[in-house]
């Protein structure tokens, strides 16, 4: 099996012992990304939407270093811990990315990593 390490700067630095993203064949598997900026490290101030918005901008920052864009996105799932923010991520959602959707699972949590509010990974098929 073959087994690339994908990694950019214009994300988040993963903050443990995990790759940002990890590719094999034509599959790319990310790791979860937050509303961090990738300059500060810290949470984006702004609230939820704009969470989301850098949360979304991270993740497209790493399928772009693999070779992928969102149109590539077959698969992502979403952390909320406040799941009465769905239909504000949907709305989102469609600003950011294009039909065909990918496939999509929601899961609500208690907390997440630096008190961030939404969590997004996905799997690319380049």
């Amino acid at each position: 099996m073959d087994k690339r390490i994908v990694s950019t700067q214009k994300a988040p630095a993963a903050i443990g012992p995990y790759s940002q993203a990890v590719a094999s064949g034509s599959l790319v598997f990310t790791s979860g990304q937050i509303g961090l900026d990738p300059l500060t490290g810290e949470l984006v101030s702004g609230g939820f939407d704009a969470e989301v918005r850098q949360a979304f901008h991270n993740l497209q920052a790493v399928a772009e270093a693999a070779g992928g864009s969102f149109a590539q996105l077959v698969k992502v799932t979403l952390f909320l811990t406040d799941l009465g923010h769905f239909a504000r991520v949907n709305s989102i959602m469609q600003e950011l990315l294009s039909e065909p959707y990918p496939a999509r699972s929601t899961v609500g949590v208690a907390s997440l990593p630096r008190g961030a509010q939404f969590e997004i990974e996905a799997l690319l098929a380049l």
